[in-house]
């Protein structure tokens, strides 16, 4: 339970570093912003664990979530794109 606490607190955060290591303009707001932050620090902490990196249970590092983050800003910015 805390370790899904901590990943969601570092998501938040991370969503913003993301965005603001992202070049150019995202048509995002940031409620989805922090969304995409949460998502990818989920992604981060779920493949480590899948790749050993970390234990059952333990949350990723801020370098790993602000990476699983900015995957998923480009990809949701590349399917948004495409709608316009």
């Amino acid at each position: 339970m805390g370790s899904a606490l901590a990943t969601l607190f570092v998501g938040l955060i991370v969503g913003a570093v993301a965005r603001l290591l992202m070049p150019g303009d995202q048509k995002i707001g940031w409620i989805l912003t922090c969304v995409l932050g949460v998502a990818g620090s989920f992604l981060a902490s779920t493949a480590g664990q899948a790749m050993g990196w970390y234990g059952p249970g333990q949350a990723a590092g801020w370098i790993a979530s602000v990476l699983g983050a900015l995957a998923l800003l480009f990809i949701v910015g590349r399917l948004m794109r495409g709608q316009s």
